[in-house]
């Protein structure tokens, strides 16, 4: 009798299933993937050649697993997509909060349960997703949160203190034989680190002055800020010690990897008789303007600068586009750099500056958003390549462009300005106004960053010329 077919004790013996442990079955599922030359996951990037090896020797070594990593470095997103290495369904005793294994069960109730019933206890199939819980840690998270309280409900019944029936199981407990994630593992109080310890280390919990014996099956991982994890006393030695392999996480390292997780992560919507986009040089510099914040001295480096503030930035640019877009009538919207200047709300919440001054902020967004759009431009062109059009700025020509002029409005200059067909070319821009638009204001600001035009601002309005 297959598996899926079983429903009780019986007729699970009857199908010759075994039951693993979940490190066993992890390490199982793992060696099968690898075998097949299958990817672990699929919408993780940047870790390929990093994290995923030692993610994968940590599992076929039985280790529990600390990710040590500032924000936005996925560790949530991996701990939770471990459970694609998990069976897709395990049978368990129908009814019990523990989950317990139908074979040997370990909780008191499912015990007499199989003593009194056999083969003929009814048992559950459990899929892979109800198979993991997860805690953030906070300074007020309580023993009763995650290894359980006595209910008072079951002792108002007429059950003594000091039987195990009474307990009401916390979230450790109810993860048994499954994958449990703490997150933020340095902000839990020291004496509940202890009784943390002691369910995965002795086997046993203390509640209310009430021990017994729980050999919980659970894989425990937890994640942290480095800088937390390393500090003394901000968590126990013991526990430290209980992790067998610890993973250091980290940002993209290129711009490339950047930008395929915006492509990836990017809210998306289905805007009837409207496109919007970006070209590859805006993505580009949202990217770039991150990997600058992650170097900079004015941002904290110790809260880290997230994936998120990527993702977002790219968002409000493309929104602000869009917005453009059904202002002027257009049924295309394009990134501009005109568009810019709204990364500022994006950008305000998601990093730590060093100086604390007001107003501060904005000039040090708006310092970086030039280096990234000189950054990009330089490795793209050289100044030397717009002799011709610099030395028609010297002779008097004043170009103005603007978030809110029409796309259309840039065939028009593009022409004035002559000679740009190679350069934008080159970006992979077409005829496309839209488009053209993007391009044209790319090449204008990047001559102007590299000091071989004047700016002049005039409101949502921009002057390039040479005075």
């Amino acid at each position: 009798m297959s598996k899926e077919k079983a429903r009780n004790v019986g007729e699970l013996k009857q199908s010759g299933y075994k039951v693993l442990s979940v490190k066993e079955e992890l390490r199982k599922n793992l060696i099968r993937k690898i075998s097949k030359g299958e990817k672990l996951f699929s919408d993780i990037i940047g870790y390929e050649e990093t994290v995923i090896p030692q993610l994968e020797n940590a599992i076929l070594a039985g280790h529990d697993i600390i990710f040590l990593g500032e924000r936005g470095q996925a560790k949530t997103r991996i701990i939770r997509e471990l459970t694609s290495l998990l069976d897709e369904e395990v049978p368990c005793i129908e009814g019990c909060e523990i989950n317990d294994n139908p074979f040997k069960p370990i909780c008191k109730n499912c015990r007499s349960r199989l003593e009194t019933e056999g083969d003929k206890l009814h048992i559950t199939w459990l899929p892979r997703e109800g198979r993991y819980g997860e805690k953030l840690a906070t300074p007020d998270t309580t023993i009763a949160d995650l290894i359980g309280e006595v209910d008072p409900i079951r002792v108002a019944e007429g059950r003594y203190l000091s039987d195990e029936l009474t307990i009401h199981y916390g979230l450790v407990p109810r993860t048994n034989r499954g994958i449990f994630c703490i997150n933020e593992l340095p902000d839990l109080a020291e004496r509940i680190q202890v009784g943390l310890f002691n369910i995965l280390e002795e086997r046993d919990i203390q509640i209310r002055g009430y021990k017994i014996r729980l050999p919980l099956d659970v894989y425990l991982v937890a994640s942290a800020n480095p800088e937390d994890y390393t500090s003394r006393g901000r968590i126990i030695t013991p526990l430290k010690d209980r992790y067998g392999s610890q993973i250091r996480t980290h940002y993209p390292r290129t711009i490339e990897e950047e930008i395929s997780i915006v492509e990836l992560e990017k809210t998306r919507y289905e805007d009837s008789g409207f496109t919007a986009d970006a070209p590859i040089f805006m993505k580009e510099i949202v990217a770039e303007f991150s990997a600058l914040a992650r170097k900079s001295p004015d941002v904290n480096q110790k809260s880290g600068v997230s994936v998120r503030l990527t993702i977002c930035n790219y968002e409000v640019m493309i929104g602000n586009a869009m917005r453009r877009a059904v202002k002027l009538g257009e049924k295309r919207a394009v990134a501009r750099i005109s568009d810019l200047p709204y990364l500022l709300a994006s950008t305000t919440g998601k990093i730590e500056l060093e100086s604390i001054e007001e107003g501060t902020g904005g000039r040090v967004i708006e310092t970086l958003l030039q280096k990234a759009v000189l950054n990009v431009f330089n490795r793209r062109f050289s100044v030397q390549e717009f002799t011709d059009l610099i030395q028609r700025f010297e002779g008097g020509l004043k170009v103005d462009v603007s978030e809110d002029i029409a796309s259309k409005n840039y065939l028009g200059l593009a022409e004035v300005l002559g000679g740009l067909g190679p350069a934008l070319e080159r970006l992979g821009i077409g005829k496309e106004p839209a488009e053209l638009a993007s391009g044209v204001e790319f090449i204008l600001e990047g001559l102007h960053l590299n000091r071989r035009l004047n700016k002049e601002r005039q409101g949502v309005k921009s002057v390039y010329g040479v005075h």
